[in-house]
């Protein structure tokens, strides 16, 4: 079994749905997981954490799925590149739902060929624009939407699920 990395942002959270959370997680993994959890200031009554994991390749997606379709609920789950397995971010809030996207070494989008050529092509058939086929590629509404949770979080504290020494 192939093993990665990632960390599992949940940006806003109200407090009763705060244990729920941990029960998902820890079910995912097989063991009991506590969150650290810190007051969010961009909702009030919400609560942030993060929680960086160690488990197989496939384990962002999982864990999107699980924790996807909660009301008042924003998440990010990241996962790291494997020999044969690209990297991979997830973005969910209840108004939008799940975003997925492959990303690069730097947490960058990557958008396969294909899906280029289509925007291109619906743009030029009169649909949409392509700014804004490219904008939805990118998952801008959910980086709109996520920014203020993001930045109301910078410098919390992440706990390592598996270390390595």
């Amino acid at each position: 079994m192939s093993t990665t990395r990632g960390v599992l942002y949940v940006h806003s959270s109200p407090s009763a749905l705060c244990p729920h959370v941990e029960w998902a997680v820890g079910g995912l993994f097989g063991m009991p997981v506590r969150l650290d959890w810190t007051p969010q200031p961009a909702e009030r009554a919400a609560y942030r954490a993060e929680y960086s994991w160690v488990g197989a390749v496939g384990t962002a997606a999982r864990l999107a799925s699980a924790l996807r379709g909660w009301q008042r609920l924003r998440f990010e789950v990241t996962e790291e590149a494997r020999s044969g397995s690209e990297a991979e971010r997830y973005s969910y809030t209840p108004s939008l739902g799940v975003f997925h996207a492959i990303t690069g070494l730097h947490g960058d989008i990557m958008i396969p060929e294909d899906r280029i050529r289509a925007a291109m092509l619906g743009a030029s058939a009169g649909g949409r624009g392509l700014a804004d086929s490219l904008d939805e590629l990118l998952g801008r509404a959910w980086d709109d939407e996520l920014e203020p949770f993001r930045h109301a979080g910078d410098g919390a504290p992440v706990r390592w699920l598996h270390e390595v020494v």
